[in-house]
């Protein structure tokens, strides 16, 4: 038997690696995912002033820290008991779709777009965001640049940085819009609205219109039939910002639908002994190891899993959009009959995307945004507090219990990726299992097309890692710098 390393995997936020064990014959033997990088903040969070929290978690992470800065101003609004004005609930929103339709934007176009614009099988060296700008030209890739740019602005118009926003705080916000604001952020959404049709046209031309493609995307090997969970609002279509977590079965038949507060009635979470990751899972189902199905606990957060959860867009673009992909993909544009293929998460990615900025464009035109009411100063503690918003990469949770003066005392988070570490583990395996076959050959291709199992769900390890009891194992492996032979192995336990 020998042993295939892919380390680190590529195009991912973190650090990541996979072990890959084959037989004598070529086969297959087995696969483990691994994450060897440790963050502890829901330690750092203990002891400090929850109101500061909303400032604190940002640091988790530079990818997502707009997604902490939310739902710790939710659970610290919850833990206040306080309701934030209307203007404040627009600004939020407004500033949290914008970044959506830039974080989508990165992925699809500079993480798994190399996969599918350079091929899975091009040389490494070109699978990247330059090799994507030199198969669709440059100008695309200034349109890529400057989408980025129109969302960090609105987060900067907003939340006072273009990165690790300030302005909220329990009971709204800190900083006010001002009406030349209103204008530029008005253009801003409009200009994504015209972005969000290039990329549509993008996966189309590339991607939908190339039919090896498409196989691959509907194939068994990049299929898992599990539970999905997603924040729907009122009228069950996808919110990032607010809204009851929504969970459907393999079927597509609904399994709950809960306030955050709720959570752990629904979530409890499973840990292994090779990995810092935690495996969440359906309490009422339970925990059955990896395996998908009805019966097994285990559940996708995913762009792919909010159309599963969701009855539609609240926009009309990302609704014809919703209709084009379930019609092409399961025969029914209702959105009733739900996807399972892991690759397709790049194109409902897509479909939020054009949600996204389309909110944006309508939310900027909303005369309130402006309004000077934008703060309610809690004047009680209630002294727990959970909130929930939707991270790019998953259902994001932030729950808080403090002392009568507001001092943290728990704080436990489940991150985005957090809530995909088992369907992860599983999409590698089972794409592994497909493609090392006995007596077939091992390529780069080969273990690229294992990665892009992975890479579909967008994971970020910055911040989704965890231990129990909060020690830190550590190996160090030395390499020769000409030959790659591993010269001295350390490790601390």
């Amino acid at each position: 038997m020998k042993q295939i390393v892919i380390d680190p995997i590529t195009r991912l936020e973190g650090h990541g690696k996979i072990h890959l064990f084959i037989k004598d014959d070529g086969s297959l033997e087995n696969c483990y995912f691994q994450v060897p990088e440790l963050r502890g903040f829901e330690k750092f969070c203990q002891g400090r002033p929850v109101e500061e929290l909303c400032r604190i978690t940002t640091r988790i992470c530079g990818v997502c820290p707009d997604a902490h800065h939310m739902a710790a101003a939710k659970a610290a609004d919850a833990v206040y008991g306080v309701t934030i004005p209307s203007a404040a609930f627009k600004l939020r929103s407004l500033l949290y779709d914008a970044f959506y339709a830039g974080d989508h934007t990165t992925h699809f176009f500079a993480l798994g777009g190399p996969d599918f614009v350079c091929g899975p099988d091009a040389p490494a060296a070109e699978r990247n965001i330059l090799g994507v700008i030199a198969k669709v030209g440059l100008d695309a890739g200034k349109k890529v640049i400057a989408q980025r740019a129109r969302g960090q602005r609105v987060i900067e118009i907003i939340g006072g940085k273009k990165v690790h926003p300030v302005t909220s705080l329990p009971g709204g916000l800190s900083k006010r819009i001002s009406k030349a604001e209103q204008e530029e952020m008005i253009k801003i959404g409009d200009e994504m609205v015209e972005f969000s049709k290039f990329a549509v046209q993008v996966l189309n031309d590339i991607v939908l219109a190339n039919k090896a493609y498409v196989d691959m995307i509907l194939s068994d090997a990049y299929t898992h039939k599990t539970y999905n969970m997603g924040l729907v609002d009122a009228n069950n279509k996808v919110n990032f910002y607010d809204g009851k977590v929504r969970v459907t079965g393999p079927d597509g038949k609904e399994h709950a639908k809960y306030e955050p507060k709720d959570y752990l009635e629904y979530v409890a979470e499973h840990v292994e002994p090779y990995s810092y990751l935690k495996y969440p899972y359906l309490k009422k189902v339970g925990w059955k190891g990896f395996v998908d199905g009805v019966d097994s606990g285990i559940y996708k957060a995913t762009p792919l899993s909010r159309l599963n959860v969701a009855d539609g867009m609240a926009t009309p673009l990302a609704q014809a959009e919703y209709e084009r992909y379930f019609e092409t993909l399961t025969g029914d544009r209702t959105g009733k009959t739900p996807v399972h293929s892991t690759l397709a998460t790049h194109w409902a990615r897509i479909v939020e995307l054009v949600y996204a900025c389309e909110s944006v464009a309508k939310m900027a035109r909303d005369e309130e945004i402006t309004s000077d009411k934008i703060l309610n100063i809690p004047t009680s503690i209630v002294g727990e507090g959970v909130g929930i918003v939707e991270a790019p990469r998953g259902t994001l949770t932030h729950h808080y219990k403090t002392d009568q003066n507001g001092i943290v005392t728990e704080a436990n988070l489940i991150v985005g990726t957090t809530n995909n570490n088992a369907p992860i583990t599983m999409s590698i395996k089972k794409a592994a299992e497909g493609l090392i076959k006995k007596g077939s050959k091992i390529t780069d291709g080969t273990l690229n097309r294992i990665e892009m199992a992975f890479r579909a769900y967008d994971p970020c390890f910055g911040c989704a890692t965890h231990t129990l009891p909060g020690q830190m194992p550590l190996e160090l492996i030395i390499h020769d710098v000409e030959s790659g032979e591993i010269i001295e192995s350390v490790r601390r336990n």
